[in-house]
């Protein structure tokens, strides 16, 4: 018995192993090359990325194993009861598209963004489960997306803000890759999009505080506090980001996913006004305060990047915490109310066009 078992423990160990080091969903790494020029970023030291000031990324074992529990075990209300219904999208209502400023959120980070009559998508992350494989997550709150991925028309532009499963998704990519034009990525990031068959002259590698432009929008990336990493001895390989993109007309903002910081009101001293900021406001614990933020916290960013109305992300789509599913939105909306901050809360696949005074806002969750 004690070799039929050993046995099978040796076999599950070796399946692992080669899933670690065949498996695609891992991406690839950056060449030596591309290291080198790592190097002159103030952001990257000993051969990682780092964040600025004193940033707690390891937890204990004792606090790991109450995440793993959490995470994998039936918390109550971390999910909703049933499906959450979704407005669908049409190709061809995005195709035709030439009024203002709009976005169409498909929940958690992702959006599809339609700006100056260009078309971007933001954290596109399309599949079903946040996890190298389904076993490993468990399944998006909303059975259907607004529009498949196949039938998406031409994107002229990716933006993405770090390397996490639930941000970069491999899948999403293989069925996008070849119908978008140009992909923005932190510093290592392209290193995944090339393993996934991106060519490297589709693939823009920025810094913290650089830019570039296309068609007449420009493309920031800003800082963050949060970290990255899709294996087991890869983590801070690739730096993690928040993005602006401004046309003549509009400023928005998109923090990715970062703990509150100082970075913020930096961010809005230089770049600010925002017409819209899009702020995370979900998977937050008490075991990772400084990469990921409180509803509370969420609030006082939208104040220091100075948006005149903010969006809560990083909701709404998966269970990655403990917290109620509709926890962070709640807390958020009693926050906004006490500041006196503009918020909207649009329902997966509803279109928020900036420039209309009335935007989709609704206890929709409820």
């Amino acid at each position: 018995m004690s070799i039929i078992i050993g046995s099978g423990l040796l076999l599950i160990i070796v399946i692992g192993v080669l899933f670690l080091y065949l498996s695609p969903e891992f991406g690839g790494s950056p060449t030596m090359e591309k290291k080198a020029i790592y190097l002159k970023s103030p952001n990257y030291k000993d051969g990682k990325f780092i964040n600025k000031g004193h940033v707690k990324l390891d937890m204990s074992m004792r606090d790991m194993g109450k995440s793993l529990v959490g995470y994998f075990g039936a918390s109550p209300l971390t999910k909703p009861n049933g499906d959450i219904p979704v407005k669908k999208l049409d190709s061809m209502d995005i195709v035709k598209y030439k009024d203002s400023t709009r976005l169409i959120w498909f929940g958690h980070s992702a959006f599809l963004l339609q700006m100056d009559n260009k078309t971007i998508l933001i954290d596109p992350m399309f599949g079903k489960v946040a996890a190298p494989h389904p076993m490993l997550g468990s399944n998006r709150f909303s059975r259907e997306l607004p529009i498949a991925v196949e039938k998406l028309p031409s994107i002229d532009a990716v933006i993405i803000s770090h390397d996490h499963y639930d941000h970069l998704d491999y899948g999403s990519i293989q069925k996008l890759k070849d119908k978008v034009k140009m992909f923005y990525t932190p510093l290592g990031v392209g290193a995944h999009l090339q393993k996934w068959g991106v060519e490297k002259e589709r693939i823009v590698e920025l810094d913290w505080w650089q830019e570039v432009s296309q068609d007449g929008l420009i493309f920031r990336c800003t800082p963050a506090q949060h970290f990255s990493g899709r294996g087991f001895s890869d983590r801070a390989n690739t730096l993690w980001s928040s993005w602006i993109v401004k046309s003549e007309i509009d400023n928005i903002f998109f923090s990715g996913d970062s703990g509150y910081g100082p970075h913020f009101k930096e961010i809005g001293d230089k770049y600010g006004p925002f017409d819209f900021a899009m702020i995370e406001c979900g998977q937050y614990n008490e075991m990772w305060p400084d990469i990921h933020m409180f509803p509370e916290e969420t609030a006082q960013a939208g104040l220091d990047v100075r948006a005149e109305r903010i969006m809560p992300i990083h909701w709404g789509a998966f269970k990655l915490a403990m917290h109620p599913w509709t926890e962070p939105v709640e807390r958020l909306s009693k926050k906004a109310k006490e500041l006196n901050l503009g918020l909207i809360t649009p329902r997966i696949g509803e279109p928020i066009n900036i420039d209309k005074q009335k935007a989709p806002t609704t206890e929709w969750w409820k």
